[in-house]
């Protein structure tokens, strides 16, 4: 691959520190981009020379395959985020934290939530992350994207349809770039002690110790997938380095060397155990990535 001002390439790349599950797997090439037009000579590129490629955020709420034989892009260099008054403007490659923090830090409310998400913003508003009973299209504006002819338009919040855990842009050869969000003023003080609170909590019931893409399944209605999953006694369940969590049965968990063929396959069984116990059809919120 030629050199392209903007961008930095790996080739041969292990993907297993840039996916939660910490699942063994390697790219053809790993391209990381610094500036925007860098984005759009690699996509031109890519496009030309017919090299498949994926968008990576985080890693988070997926399970990618053992191997990609095209480019794997990671925006990470994309990552600014602005503050106007109750508005910020973040790039699509910032981590959910730092925007959460920062909104924090000029005393503004409204994504407090979102401060141990761990994905890009990017991906975040593609799949509609939350928590909380609140999610990314509460406070979302608008967003940027790099349409299919490489141009940047801007969408509102109104033109994406978008659902639990889900949004059009899923469907759709475009990139999203930039974010803007409409938060409210609130007290700094008042959202970090929500923060603390709600940590403590989350160390108490989650894995935290131990490689997960979060939640597997979404909770039926008025159910908890986490308590349909272990009244099936599936906790501790295991599929080569696939775990059902002993803390949280809706999590899967890598005990040490899971590969991604042990977590779809535990998944699939889970799936099948509550269908046969409780007739209820768990719908999947991990995402499996077939590169092939």
């Amino acid at each position: 691959m030629r050199e392209i001002k903007g961008i930095s390439i790996i080739e041969n790349a292990s993907l297993k520190n840039l996916n939660t599950y910490k699942i063994e797997s390697k790219a053809k090439y790993l391209i990381k981009i610094e500036t925007l037009q860098g984005l759009i000579d690699l996509l031109k590129y890519l496009k030309e020379n017919k090299i498949k490629y994926f968008i990576l955020g985080a890693g988070s709420n997926i399970v990618i395959d053992d191997y990609f034989d095209g480019a794997v892009i990671k925006l990470e260099g994309l990552n600014k985020i602005s503050v106007r008054q109750t508005e910020i403007t973040c790039e699509s490659g910032a981590m959910m934290g730092a925007l959460s923090c920062t909104s924090m830090n000029h005393s503004l409310t409204g994504l407090e939530w979102a401060i141990n998400i761990p994905g890009t913003v990017g991906g975040s508003i593609v799949g509609n992350a939350g928590a909380y009973n609140k999610e990314m299209f509460d406070n979302l504006r608008s967003i940027k994207v790099l349409d299919e002819n490489l141009e940047v338009k801007t969408i509102l919040k109104e033109q994406i349809k978008h659902s639990y855990r889900h949004t059009d842009l899923k469907d759709k050869p475009w990139i999203v770039i930039e974010a803007t969000f409409e938060l409210e003023k609130g007290n700094k003080e008042k959202s970090l002690e929500l923060v603390r609170e709600r940590k403590e909590r989350r160390m108490k019931t989650q894995p935290l110790d131990m490689p997960s893409a979060g939640s597997v399944f979404r909770n039926p209605e008025n159910d908890h997938a986490g308590r349909l999953i272990e009244a099936c006694g599936l906790k501790g369940k295991k599929i080569g380095g696939a775990m059902v969590s002993e803390k949280h049965a809706n999590f899967i968990v890598n005990t040490g060397n899971a590969t991604s063929n042990d977590i779809k396959n535990l998944i699939k069984l889970v799936h099948t155990q509550v269908k046969h116990d409780f007739n209820v059809d768990l719908v999947l919120e991990q995402e499996i990535i077939d590169w092939k």
